[in-house]
């Protein structure tokens, strides 16, 4: 994919736009059930992918609920209540943090829960972006321990 430099158009910004149209994507998914292709023509079609890495997005819209099974069992120990009392937004959120943590290990630990804890921030709950960053906190302390420990030693 061609980055180019202009304002605002920078891989992070690409990507970020990616996560913002991914979680609303997402989001459809799981409250409408709705079949994937249709969201995904349906987003393609009524928003602007000029400035967004339609790769990733791709990636999130696909491999989230074709591992959400997977992503929901690393999550759920961590949880405070039980998993179908968790906002849809939040369960969005935690699948797609969860599966970056898990599965794009060119993403930074700090930046997948960072992006995740922006969109609870602008889509959640009045706290559920706390609650988005102690799951996400604790998760990554176990799916990416070297590269914590490795913050932690350089004091990150």
């Amino acid at each position: 994919m061609t980055v180019s430099k202009t304002p605002g158009n920078t891989l992070a910004a690409q990507r970020r736009k990616a996560r913002h149209y991914g979680m609303q994507a997402l989001y459809q998914w799981y409250m409408a059930e709705a079949p994937l292709n249709q969201i995904e023509a349906e987003f393609r079609a009524d928003y602007d992918f000029d400035h967004v890495d339609s790769d990733y997005f791709n990636a999130l819209l696909h491999e989230v609920p074709a591992r959400v099974d997977e992503l929901e069992e690393a999550f759920t120990p961590l949880l405070d209540r039980k998993l179908e009392e968790l906002d849809p937004i939040e369960r969005t959120l935690l699948r797609m943090g969860t599966w970056e943590l898990a599965h794009r290990i060119d993403v930074p630990y700090k930046v997948a829960i960072n992006e995740a804890v922006s969109l609870a921030k602008k889509f959640g709950a009045t706290d559920s972006h706390k609650y988005i960053n102690g799951v996400l906190d604790k998760l990554a302390r176990e799916l990416r321990r070297v590269e914590v420990a490795a913050d932690q030693s350089a004091g990150a």
